[in-house]
């Protein structure tokens, strides 16, 4: 799995959750890997390159919120999608708060908003990597950086524009 993939890492501590999830996201051509061990998550995101989290909540013996925070602690740029079914306002706005994506909320009868939030959040993904691919391509082409103490300027009329 490398970080361009676009496979999903979903951890729900319900087995037959991630399995249906897997099996009705595989029907729209996303892939997912589904982890029922929610402990083993951030490892799994920082060796693994997932770029896109689906995440529960309410887990027994672990908080989805602080796992959340802990993810984003990692790496800010890893996107998360809580799947709950804790459905109250205050867990929404915490979620979205620590950095999540969305908060959809389970039962999940109707997979239409799942899929295109997961869409949505593949193109920002792609985006920043093609942004990012770009201004390494440019700094590359130009040269190192001035330094600080030789007295040249940070960037000239040309680069800025």
């Amino acid at each position: 799995m490398g970080s361009g993939s676009h496979e999903i890492l979903h951890v729900d501590d319900d087995p037959q959750f991630t399995r249906l999830v897997q099996a009705r996201l595989k029907s729209y051509g996303i892939a997912t890997c589904p982890l029922n061990e929610p402990r083993e998550c951030v490892d799994r995101v920082t060796y693994d390159g997932y770029r896109l989290v689906l995440l529960d909540i309410d887990m027994p013996d672990v908080d989805g919120l602080q796992l959340l925070a802990d993810i984003k602690r990692h790496d800010g740029g890893i996107q998360v999608v809580m799947l709950t079914g804790l459905v109250t306002l205050p867990v929404a706005l915490r979620s979205f708060r620590l950095g999540a994506e969305a908060c959809l909320f389970k039962p999940i009868e109707d997979f239409g908003p799942l899929v295109d939030t997961i869409h949505c959040t593949f193109r920002k993904i792609d985006g920043w990597q093609r942004t990012v691919a770009e201004l390494t391509e440019r700094r590359n082409a130009e040269g190192p950086l001035p330094s600080l103490s030789s007295g040249e300027p940070f960037a000239s009329e040309s680069t800025i524009a």
